[in-house]
């Protein structure tokens, strides 16, 4: 990982604030919905794009994911693939150039990072003593993320694990309580408590799957958030489990990658994803790229769309 770019981001941030939409990311997307739907435009949801034929016009092949034999088409002067850069020119691409997917495919995924698991629980984690949060009830420290972590040797402990291609024995956790800034997550009296726990890797080496082990591993994130606050005790109502593998199965994020390629220097800033793909554009006329694949990765601060719609009005407008 590039250390310095990260702690840039974190200065940003530090200055500038870190901003959530109300309701959740998921909110700041059914926005962006409503308001391409309000210049008419159409979105196709629950459907998989099967194949991406040379164009213009581009022939996109896709089909409904109840159905295995109907398809359906459609044509476009432009493109914009944001999907990650391998499943584009590995899978959809119909005839990519040979040398640029051979390229591609050398560009380096690694070993994914992390697993999630959403609980519904009780009553938020009490971490000690901490100023008044912004509601009742809240404590300052609720509106932060949390790393669960006694020591210094208890996270290279984490990591060593993760590059041994284990599930870590003893897990750091970044514990995550939106609820305590944004009501509208949770019922009335009710909260979210979600935790990430780091060096998870996607790739296992001792022979387990990562289906059978989902609950073990997802049982050691909550205990050690009990270790921090033992009011949380009993107090899950429910939880949502993300291993790597049901990351990559449902997000498309190959192996658990949520920043798409390795945030290496190699594969950033004019790097990424590959020096001839870096300006949003392909060689192929009106195929365009967004999203973590490109400069700045991944985010849900839209930085890349934003680039690649300036890239496309100057060159159509």
């Amino acid at each position: 990982m590039a250390t310095g770019d990260m702690l840039g981001w974190n200065a940003m941030i530090h200055k500038s604030g870190a901003k959530r939409a109300k309701g959740g990311s998921g909110a700041l997307t059914q926005a962006l919905a409503k308001r391409l739907e309000s210049d008419g435009g159409k979105i196709i949801c629950d459907a998989e794009v099967t194949e991406i034929s040379e164009g213009p016009p581009w022939k996109i092949s896709y089909r409904a994911k109840d159905e295995k034999t109907k398809f359906e088409e459609i044509t476009a002067k432009r493109v914009v693939s944001a999907c990650h850069i391998h499943t584009l020119f590995n899978k959809l691409l119909k005839n990519p150039p040979d040398e640029l997917k051979k390229r591609v495919a050398r560009t380096r995924v690694g070993n994914g990072f992390g697993m999630i698991v959403r609980h519904a629980v009780e009553e938020l984690p009490d971490y000690g003593d901490g100023p008044v949060g912004p509601r009742p009830g809240t404590k300052d420290y609720h509106t932060s993320l949390q790393l669960l972590c006694p020591s210094m040797d208890y996270l290279q402990s984490s990591h060593r694990d993760f590059s041994f291609g284990l599930p870590p024995q003893k897990p750091s956790v970044v514990a995550m309580s939106f609820s305590a800034l944004d009501p509208t997550l949770a019922p009335e009296g009710k909260h979210v408590l979600f935790t990430w726990g780091q060096y998870h890797p996607y790739e296992l080496s001792n022979g387990e799957a990562w289906d059978d082990i989902r609950e073990r591993e997802a049982d050691k994130l909550y205990d050690l958030v009990c270790q921090y606050a033992p009011n949380m005790r009993g107090e899950m109502i429910d939880r949502y489990i993300q291993t790597p593998l049901d990351i990559e199965r449902t997000l498309g994020l190959l192996r658990a990658n949520v920043m798409h390629l390795e945030m290496s220097l190699d594969q950033m800033f004019m790097f990424r994803p590959l020096p001839e793909l870096s300006t949003y554009k392909t060689p192929m006329p009106g195929l365009y790229l967004t999203g973590a694949s490109t400069h700045p990765g991944g985010g849900v601060f839209a930085a890349s769309g934003y680039n690649t719609a300036h890239v496309i009005l100057r060159e159509h407008s």
